[in-house]
C-alpha cells in the first residue's frame, strides 16, 4: 500500500534516492495494490524532483493501480509501464514527442 500512512516513508527514501542516485530510476509497483492521493502526491512529487535533477521516472504498475491513476489522469506523467523489461525499453527507446 502506498497511502497516507507509509507516504511520509516512501517520499524520505525516494527524495534521498534520486538525489545520489542515477537519473533514471524505474519504480516497480506492480506487487502495491492501494494507492490513495497522498500516495499519487508522493508520486507526482517524484516524478517532479526526478526531472529538475535531469532525471526520469519509469512507474510499473498493474491493473488496479493503473485503474487509479487513469481516474486522476496521471498516467502519462507518471510514464506508467506494465512491466520492468517495458519500462528499460522505453529507457533504451524514448517515444518520440
Amino acid at each position: 500500500m502506498l497511502d497516507a500512512f507509509s507516504e511520509p516513508a516512501f517520499r524520505k527514501v525516494m527524495t534521498k534516492y534520486v538525489e545520489a542516485g542515477p537519473n533514471n530510476i524505474i519504480l516497480d509497483l506492480a506487487t502495491i495494490d492501494f494507492v490513495d492521493s497522498s500516495g499519487l502526491g508522493a508520486l507526482v512529487q517524484l516524478v517532479k524532483k526526478a526531472t529538475t535533477e535531469g532525471g526520469t521516472v519509469q512507474v510499473v504498475t498493474n491493473p488496479r493501480v493503473t485503474q487509479t491513476v487513469k481516474l486522476v489522469r496521471l498516467e502519462k506523467f507518471l510514464s506508467l509501464q506494465p512491466s520492468v523489461e517495458d519500462a528499460i525499453a522505453h529507457l533504451e527507446n524514448p517515444p518520440s514527442e
